[in-house]
């Protein structure tokens, strides 16, 4: 299955997004991962089919009710497998 690569940009650390992020990962069948950066950005590694990592990337823009999303950097990296979607807690 495809696999991208994402950078989300803005007010996305502490304010929930990575745990929502699980919550939409986990209903779209996605797989992978999301951290916090050093730079105050967001990270994630994620797979799945096409439509379900379009309705990840939308959501992406939109983050949890108090994130502000400025940009979000999305690149197709070689495929990958992960057996769930993890939030990685630390850099």
């Amino acid at each position: 299955m495809p696999t991208l690569h994402l950078i989300i940009k803005g007010q996305v650390q502490g304010v929930f997004y990575r745990a929502t992020a699980k919550e939409v990962a986990d209903n779209l069948g996605i797989k992978g991962w999301i951290k916090n950066t050093e730079d105050d950005d967001v990270e994630a590694t994620v797979t799945g089919t096409d439509e379900q990592l379009k309705k990840f990337v939308d959501w992406c823009w939109e983050g949890s009710k108090k994130a502000e999303v400025k940009e979000v950097i999305v690149d197709e990296v070689a495929d990958e497998s992960f057996d769930e979607f993890k939030v990685i807690r630390r850099y």
